[in-house]
């Protein structure tokens, strides 16, 4: 039987209009809180796709101590924004080396602060409600607690990310409908991505998503809903104060991590709730967040960054006359349904496929059989960029399993070449620029493909979604690296931003 539409402006008609709030009023409560002493954002980012969001802040792919002191340094010299994102890639691990390295992450960054900067921590994760939680911010907790003696309050969850059509109305996550569907709402739940292999859940209303995931350590009822009509008690044209107070007063009660869910629509909802969250935090709430990409924009008070043009991305260098490298690792639907347009629209770029049962097979029998079979697609995408733009991807049919362990190992092997490939070709002919589609090839791409260590975020390549990375240091240093998420974009996103740096498209 087939499911009833469920209409967006249907569901939204029971809830006030949002509350018009400018960006630099939230930065403004951002300044004003730090005037004593500077107050950062440490987002461990579970991929790096949680970059594309935001623009011009500092981000790592290695965190030691000396590495969060290079990004509170920056930040200090360059004024930019008070947050720095640590790619962390969680996501492609499994739960005791997702633990380790979020603790790491934390105590390291603490170190560095000492007692000269202050610090708050965001565990940034996917949009479609797939990742280690509760673990992660438990972690986080459970290591400040240790390091700083200061307990959590509670745990902020904002999976929202309306550029890409993920809302929460009414503490329900949902994902807009596209196309014939546009308008209507789809119950996360009832995705592809909720049957993820190792990250799946059977719950859209978020209260119950928490209780489901947290094996009943956390009630449904035991969770703090904000919604819409917190959010948005002001109304439109009222004082944004009073939604602040409203928020603020509806976590007083928060304590021991508290779960607390919030509605999001619009970035006015994102301000709204920075707000109220600058005025908790005033009166002494301890708060960690567990949020998809754009809510780091809303709370440090970021204007909605323009995308990049293709004359913006190459700034301040000088773009190489190899082709560019475009390199596909993720297997959901809207991607293939992407590198189909773009292999159809982009004639003269040469397409290698890297066989994902011929690699397993290899690397099952050695080393020696993989790296052989890796060398072959190095030579063959070395040659085709003396000519132009390259394609790379993993064949198509996607390898599955029951078990989430192997799903994550099959991942990891994977992986692991496309990051060789990567690497061999950068240091053997450096291309124009790289694309990497995927949140696990992305990150493994950024860290270990192009060696980046330190690196700026320049801002998006599409409104609201697809990052540009500017590589400040390593073999990469000067080419623009694009991490593009596997789930956003349009059919022909990939297209659209591939010709944006392109030479020959």
């Amino acid at each position: 039987m087939e499911c009833p539409v469920i209409l967006e402006a249907d569901v939204l008609s029971a809830f006030p209009a949002e509350v018009r709030i400018p960006a630099q009023l939230v930065a403004d409560a951002v300044t004003a809180s730090s005037a004593e002493s500077p107050r950062i954002l440490v987002v461990l980012d579970d991929d790096p796709t949680g970059t594309q969001s935001v623009a011009n802040l500092p981000v790592l792919t290695r965190w030691d101590v000396q590495d969060f002191e290079w990004a509170f340094t920056h930040i200090a010299e360059s004024q930019s924004k008070p947050a720095v994102y640590v790619l962390t890639n969680t996501r492609s691990l499994d739960p005791a080396e997702a633990a380790d390295r979020n603790e790491e992450v934390v105590r390291n960054a603490l170190a560095a602060a000492g007692d000269s900067v202050r610090l708050g921590f965001v565990s940034r994760s996917d949009s479609t409600l797939r990742g280690h939680y509760p673990l992660e911010p438990d972690v986080i907790a459970a290591t400040v607690a240790d390091v700083t003696g200061e307990a959590t309050d509670g745990v902020v969850i904002v999976p929202a990310f309306p550029d890409a059509g993920r809302v929460t109305i009414g503490g329900v996550h949902y994902m807009r409908g596209t196309g014939e569907s546009a308008g209507s709402l789809i119950p996360v739940a009832e995705t592809e991505f909720a049957k993820d292999a190792s990250f799946g859940f059977a719950n859209s209303v978020m209260a119950e998503y928490v209780q489901e995931k947290s094996q009943g350590r956390f009630t449904a009822d035991s969770v703090i809903v904000l919604d819409l009509n917190v959010i948005r008690a002001a109304g439109p044209d009222g004082d944004p104060a009073v939604s602040a107070k409203a928020i603020a007063d509806a976590i007083e009660g928060a304590t021991n991590s508290t779960p607390i869910v919030a509605d999001i629509v619009t970035e006015n909802d994102f301000r709204a709730l920075a707000l109220g969250l600058e005025e908790a935090e005033r009166r002494g709430k301890k708060l960690l967040y567990r949020v998809g990409p754009p809510f780091v924009r809303g709370r440090i008070g970021q204007e909605i960054r323009d995308a990049l043009t293709g004359e913006e991305a190459y700034e301040g260098n000088n773009p190489s006359t190899a082709g560019g490298l475009i390199v596909v690792g993720s297997h959901v639907g809207l991607t293939t349904r992407q590198l189909n347009v773009l292999t159809a629209e982009h004639s003269s770029a040469n397409i290698i496929e890297i066989d994902v049962e011929r690699l397993l097979t290899d690397s099952a029998a050695g080393d020696s059989g993989a790296d052989a079979y890796i060398d072959t697609v190095v030579a063959a995408v070395v040659d085709a960029l003396k000519g132009g733009d390259v394609i790379v991807h993993t064949s198509r049919l996607l390898i599955k399993t029951d078990d989430a362990a192997e799903s994550l190992r099959i991942a990891r092997t994977v992986s692991a070449a496309v990051v060789a490939v990567v690497n061999r070709t950068l240091k053997t002919f450096p291309p124009r620029f790289v694309i990497a589609k995927g949140g696990i090839t992305s990150s493994d791409v950024a860290a270990h493909g192009l060696e980046i260590r330190h690196g700026i975020v320049r801002g998006p390549m599409l409104p609201g979604i697809v990052s540009l990375w500017e590589p400040v240091d390593g073999p990469a240093k000067g080419i623009p690296y694009i991490v593009f998420a596997g789930n956003v974009g349009g059919d022909e996103s990939l297209s659209q931003v591939t010709r944006k740096l392109s030479a020959t498209f």
